[in-house]
C-alpha cells in the first residue's frame, strides 16, 4: 500500500481546489494545506495524480469552460475572462492545448472531448485495501437504499470494449482515465457515462463483459469516439437502486457496497418483475458526495 499521510496530504491540496476553483489560487495557500514543504507537497502531489498543483487547477478551469460554452451561447472573451484568462487568445491557447480544438470550434461542433474529472485520490487506494482484505468481516450495512424503475425508450449505446478489464479500476489500468470525461462531454447523453456487464448477446469475440458507455438518444448523429462503437438497444424498463448521499470521501466504498447489498438481496418478484439480464447492459454509474451511489439493472414484468 501507500503512504497513507501522503494520499491523505495529496487529497488535502485536492479538496481546497475544489471549494476554491472559482477563485484566485495561489500556490502556496494550496501546499499548506498538505503539511509538507512546498517542495515536498509538490513532488507527491505530482507523483499521485501526474500534474503539479497549478495544472491541476487549469485543468479544472478549462472543463469547467468547456461546460459553459456546451451550455450556453456565451461569448468567448466573457467565458475566458470569468475563468481568471485576461485575453481571448490566451484563453483559446490554453483551450487548444487542453482539448485540441479552439474555444469557438467546440461552441460551434460540440465534439466529444477529454473533460478533466477529479477523482479523490483515497478512493483508489481505499479499493486496493478493500481487495486486500475482501474475506474480512464487513460492517452490517443499515443505511437506506432506493429503488425506481424507469422506462427506456429505444435509443443507442455507445460503448467502449475491455479486452481483459472486469471492473471500473482495470478497466481504467487498461484504457487510461481519459474515457470517462469524453463520455461525459456528450450534451445529449441520457445518463452520466458507467461501467456496465454486458449480457452475452453483446459480447464479442476477444473482449470481455466488461464495458464503459453512455445511452444517447436513438437519432443520434453526432462524433463517435475513438475505440468506441454505437449499438442499438431496445425499450425496456431499467430498475435503478440508489444509496443515501454521504459526506466524507472515505464513505465512498460503503456507499458502493450498500447498493450492492441491495442488488443481491432485493425480490423484485414481489412487485411484479424480474431480472432480466439478456435485455441490456447493468449500469454501474459509480458514487459521488452529492448523488450517493447508483446502479441499474433491466427488468421485466412478470
Amino acid at each position: 500500500m501507500g503512504n497513507w499521510d501522503k494520499i491523505y496530504a495529496v487529497e488535502r491540496m485536492q479538496n481546497y481546489i475544489k471549494v476554491h476553483v472559482n477563485e484566485f489560487i495561489q500556490l502556496e495557500d494550496i501546499v499548506k494545506e498538505s503539511g509538507y514543504s512546498k517542495r515536498h507537497a509538490m513532488r507527491i502531489f505530482r507523483d499521485l495524480l501526474g500534474k503539479t498543483p497549478l495544472e491541476y487547477v487549469r485543468a479544472i478551469q478549462l472543463t469547467e469552460s468547456a461546460k459553459v460554452l456546451l451550455k450556453k451561447s456565451e461569448n468567448v472573451l466573457d467565458t475566458a475572462l470569468d475563468f481568471g484568462y485576461d485575453t481571448h487568445e490566451g484563453f483559446t491557447r490554453a483551450f487548444s492545448n487542453e482539448f485540441g480544438l479552439t474555444p469557438k470550434k467546440y461552441q460551434h461542433k460540440k465534439p466529444p472531448i477529454k473533460y478533466f474529472v477529479q477523482y479523490p485520490i483515497s478512493h483508489y487506494y481505499s479499493y486496493l485495501n478493500n481487495k486486500e482484505n475482501d474475506n474480512m468481516k464487513q460492517e452490517k450495512l443499515t443505511k437506506i437504499c432506493t429503488v425506481t424503475i424507469i422506462k427506456r425508450p429505444k435509443r443507442k449505446l455507445m460503448l467502449m470494449r475491455a479486452k481483459k478489464a472486469v471492473d471500473y479500476w482495470s478497466f481504467c489500468e487498461e484504457k487510461g482515465c481519459d474515457w470517462e470525461g469524453l463520455f461525459n462531454s456528450i450534451e445529449c447523453k441520457m445518463d452520466n457515462v458507467a461501467i456496465m456487464k454486458l449480457p452475452e448477446n453483446l459480447i464479442v469475440a476477444g473482449t470481455t463483459y466488461c464495458a464503459a458507455g453512455i445511452e444517447i438518444p436513438h437519432d443520434y448523429s453526432g462524433k463517435v469516439i475513438d475505440d468506441c462503437e454505437i449499438i442499438d438497444l431496445e425499450e425496456c424498463d431499467m430498475m435503478f437502486f440508489q444509496s443515501e448521499t454521504f459526506e466524507n470521501d472515505s464513505d465512498f466504498w460503503t456507499a458502493i457496497d450498500e447498493v450492492n447489498k441491495a442488488i443481491r438481496t432485493y425480490n423484485p418478484k414481489q412487485y411484479g418483475y424480474r431480472f432480466a439480464l439478456d435485455l441490456a447492459p447493468q449500469f454501474n454509474y459509480g458514487a459521488s458526495k452529492e448523488i450517493g451511489a447508483k446502479q441499474a439493472i433491466p427488468v421485466q414484468k412478470i
